[in-house]
């Protein structure tokens, strides 16, 4: 994929930077068995309280129903078409298998229409077939990641993002994630060969901010724009410094690590994303 710049005709598109997935993106939906109506909720909870501010609007969408845990196994699928899905960053691929049953998978780097997959515990380790971990080379660029057997995929789903499988030892699975972490992953875990598509997606310049009111965000008003009742970091007679550490507008401190002192998968950690070594 290249990435597509626009003449600078207009202020919206002097700057504009997109993925032209022309040559990828092959049809739209067409099954409309895995299409299901997708509710807008505009970031509100069940009594109509916001609870993820600077969301509302935006376009209409269909969820698309993924298949993260490759649940059809020893059964060979022919990819009929690579397609755009509105909710999330990655391509997904369109499935028949030879039983006749179609289903959505994400689409790895590389794969393309025509290409045969398979999903089983013994299978070869080709681009798009998955498989336990346990039945994958050491060195290998995995996605879509179990954490627990026969829960779904869950680690490495966005554009461009891999795991590396780095050993097997009793039991469990050494991989290295997105992140940096190094943790341990059981063994029978599902992992499917190759990173996801897209990896383009974070060199994207929106360009205009009607292009991010078409995603369903809206506006976001600075701290310090605001008067001191409204925000930790608002007042003063005149543009001035935060003076002291960044809040949100509940005055909690930005960046804080909310992750719990005791957690059960801390024994799983090897490195943490920060480089350091965890002592067990």
């Amino acid at each position: 994929m290249v990435l597509k710049r626009y003449k600078p005709t207009t202020p919206g598109s002097r700057h504009t930077v997109l993925v032209d997935d022309r040559m990828v993106v092959t049809s739209k939906p067409t099954v409309k068995s895995l299409l299901v109506a997708k509710t807008s909720v505009s970031g509100r909870r069940g009594e109509g309280k916001v609870c993820v501010r600077h969301r509302g609007g935006g376009e209409k969408r269909k969820y698309r129903i993924i298949d993260f845990k490759r649940e059809i196994r020893g059964i060979p699928a022919v990819v009929e078409s690579i397609e755009y899905d509105p909710n999330r960053t990655a391509y997904i691929a369109l499935l028949c298998y030879e039983n006749g049953v179609k289903s959505y998978i994400l689409s790895p780097q590389g794969l393309k229409v025509g290409d045969k997959v398979i999903a089983g515990d013994k299978v070869e380790p080709k681009i798009g077939n998955a498989m336990p971990l346990s039945s994958i080379p050491v060195g290998t660029i995995v996605h879509n990641v179990e954490l627990i057997p026969g829960r779904g995929g869950q680690i490495a789903r966005s554009a461009g993002s891999y795991a590396v499988l780095q050993g097997i030892d009793n039991g469990y699975a050494q991989l290295k994630m997105p992140s940096g972490e190094i943790r341990l992953v059981p063994e029978r875990c599902y992992a499917t060969i190759g990173s996801v598509s897209n990896p383009e997606h974070s060199l994207e310049k929106l360009g205009k901010a009607g292009r991010k009111r078409h995603m369903g965000i809206r506006p976001t008003v600075r701290g310090k724009a605001m008067y001191a009742e409204a925000h930790p970091h608002g007042g003063g007679e005149a543009r001035g410094v935060v003076g002291g550490p960044a809040k949100d507008i509940w005055g909690h401190l930005k960046g804080k690590k909310t992750r719990k002192k005791r957690k059960t998968s801390d024994k799983l950690i090897l490195v943490r994303r920060t480089g350091e070594k965890v002592k067990h």
